[in-house]
């Protein structure tokens, strides 16, 4: 018997060495038809920007490409960050994908601004202390897809009467405060930042308001996952990716620099850090696997896992896609 937490998925579109971006679009698309297949909930994209190796920088778009190539599955941001964007603009996206494509469109929304502050104030050209306004333009989004716009004489088209379901962000108190405030859904970005989770989903489920769409609380805790056939083979793709993200931050993204010296960074305090935000990580066979998201489902309180899967090779990510699907039950 499948258990009763749904799985999901997030994809970083991930642009692996020598390849153009288009290269990991187009294996984005392929996630998802399989994902589809295998039974899983929904994928979503998040919001980054001048990252070499992550390509969703325009989820809406990505979400559109991936949509005509899927029929089922629930696609959406994991997140858009919000204070980058206008929530008009945001609205007419968000209600043009869900007129396109009905009852699979999501919209996580974040404050973070998904970039380092050179590219956010000399390219995204933002202010800094946007993020102040994140719950005032929550507010207005989730206005802008309702029937009642809160700027008089203007309507999102298409956006208006769509109510995108809408999903806070969250890897601190601030997000498990305001969703728990709003009435909305909560998703913990515990992949990545594992520090206060349960403190955070305990909080916000000890005091969510009621809202009409939202009667109940619902937490998403976000979880990564390396499955393999073997539990070496297993250990094996963790190291590399432990490794290469361990480039990509510490070494910014140097292809250069030689394994001995690497291996002196993933041991320095700094490699140290950064591994240590793939703190809740599931890495084994199946079996290991769904023993692991049981227990971190109980820990997080979680309603629903968004699984973040860390494979060296699109071909290893597949595979392991499967043996999670067939462990858990899905199908």
């Amino acid at each position: 018997m499948a258990p009763a937490v749904p799985l999901s998925l997030i994809d970083f579109c991930t642009v692996h060495e020598g390849e153009r971006p288009g290269a990991s679009m187009a294996r984005s698309v392929e996630l998802a038809q399989r994902a589809e297949a295998l039974g899983f909930y929904r994928m979503w994209y998040a919001e980054h920007h001048n990252m070499p190796g992550i390509s969703s920088s325009a989820p809406a778009v990505l979400i559109a490409h991936v949509g005509a190539h899927t029929s089922t599955i629930r696609l959406g941001a994991g997140g858009v960050m919000l204070p980058n964007h206008s929530p008009y603009v945001v609205a007419e996206q968000f209600g043009m994908l869900a007129e396109l494509y009905p009852n699979r469109i999501d919209l996580g929304l974040g404050r973070a601004p998904g970039t380092d502050m050179n590219t956010l104030g000399r390219a995204l050209r933002r202010d800094p202390h946007a993020a102040e306004n994140f719950p005032a333009d929550v507010m207005e989004l989730a206005g802008f897809l309702s029937e009642n716009s809160p700027v008089p004489g203007v309507q999102a088209v298409p956006g208006r009467g769509t109510n995108v379901p809408l999903y806070i962000l969250g890897s601190s108190m601030f997000g498990a405060s305001l969703a728990a405030k709003l009435g909305l859904p909560y998703a913990f970005a515990s992949h990545f930042a594992p520090t206060h989770l349960e403190q955070a989903t305990a909080y916000y489920r000890e005091n969510f308001q009621p809202s009409e769409r939202h009667p109940e609380p619902y937490v998403i805790a976000a979880v990564n996952v390396t499955a393999a056939d073997t539990r070496e083979d297993a250990e094996r793709q963790t190291r590399l990716v432990r490794r290469e993200r361990v480039r990509a931050l510490a070494a910014r993204g140097n292809r250069d620099i030689s394994d001995a010296n690497l291996d002196q960074l993933v041991d320095s305090p700094a490699g140290r850090q950064i591994v240590e935000m793939l703190h809740y990580s599931a890495i084994g066979t199946g079996d290991e696997v769904r023993g692991y998201l049981e227990g971190f489902a109980r820990l997080a309180q979680a309603d629903e896992l968004m699984v973040s899967v860390l494979a060296p090779t699109g071909e290893e990510n597949l595979r392991a896609m499967e043996i999670l699907a067939r462990a858990w039950g899905l199908g």
